[in-house]
């Protein structure tokens, strides 16, 4: 369909809509996603995107807005997330996806303008934290509206509708609460650099107490500036940067207990059980196929056109 983000390349994704209602403001559809290898993706659409996952395929997944951000920016995405219409996404995972269920809701722009319209401006903040949605009463809504939709009854299109309708209301209400949020409690840009050059060096990784010392906070106020910041903890970052730096010493086939120890693990043990929690494989698995997609690569050359 067109309102959907394609493929930058080869098609590596097959959607099957389950069950779909049309809507004065767009429609709502309960969606299942095969794929068949990471995900790359690249593309727009006219309208506003919002879905909740129901059965998530990939932790390792990241949306970049490259027109925005440049092309190096990727921030991960939570379980319920929205994309702006008009938007260039660019959407990868480092690992392998098989399988996906979401309800989603597309938005005409112009018939929800009244509260997704200009007044709204689509900062970067915003953008970042339309990523990752943590709001009790969104993620309601489209449970409620995907249970309408499976099981409908009396004026089930009329219910559906309205919890639509309600769902972009919260939305608007959600995003014009970010960048103020941010300006009170976010980190400065200089602390926020100073973690990411701390974070890029090789052996243990910081403590807390470090890192509040570099930005001169205590932990408590750093904890919840950067969450503020980046919608995430600041716990749960440094574990996924950990893991994405094991996941490159591996595919350069360093061995596992090397790349514990350049990780800062202090055992081969705890860094293989910390990897396959994060990743659902073990190390030596993950290298194994990495290695194998490798030698794919240089060893199948694409025809030429």
């Amino acid at each position: 369909m067109a309102d959907h983000i394609e493929a930058a390349a080869r098609p590596i994704r097959r959607d099957q809509i389950v069950a779909e209602v049309p809507l004065e403001i767009g429609r709502v559809e309960i969606v299942r996603k095969f794929f068949n290898g990471p995900i790359d993706v690249f593309g727009s659409s006219h309208m506003h995107h919002l879905e909740l996952t129901l059965l998530p395929s990939s932790s390792s997944a990241r949306f970049c807005f490259p027109d925005r951000w440049g092309p190096d920016r990727f921030e991960p995405i939570g379980e319920l997330f929205l994309l702006p219409a008009q938007h260039m996404v660019h959407a990868k995972s480092e690992s392998d996806c098989r399988q996906q269920n979401s309800i989603v809701c597309w938005f005409d722009p112009g018939a929800v303008a009244a509260w997704l319209g200009s007044d709204l401006e689509w900062t970067d903040s915003r953008l970042q934290g339309g990523l990752d949605i943590v709001n009790s009463s969104i993620r309601g809504l489209l449970f409620r509206i995907g249970e309408e939709i499976r099981n409908p009854g009396f004026a089930s299109e009329t219910m559906v509708e309205l919890m639509a309708a309600q769902a972009t209301i919260e939305l608007s209400r959600h995003l014009s609460r970010i960048d103020e949020r941010k300006r009170r409690t976010g980190l400065s840009a200089c602390c926020l650099k100073r973690i990411e050059e701390r974070l890029a060096e090789a052996g243990t990784p910081p403590t807390l107490s470090e890192l509040a010392g570099l930005c001169n906070l205590s932990v408590r106020h750093l904890t919840r500036a950067f969450r503020a910041s980046r919608g995430r903890s600041i716990g749960s970052y440094i574990a996924e940067r950990r893991i994405n730096h094991a996941k490159q010493l591996l595919e350069l086939g360093l061995r596992v207990k090397s790349v514990a120890h350049s990780t800062g693990f202090t055992a081969a043990s705890n860094f293989a059980a910390a990897f396959l929690r994060a990743t659902g494989e073990t190390p030596r698995q993950y290298r194994l196929r990495t290695s194998r997609k490798m030698i794919g690569q240089f060893s199948v050359r694409p025809k030429m056109h």
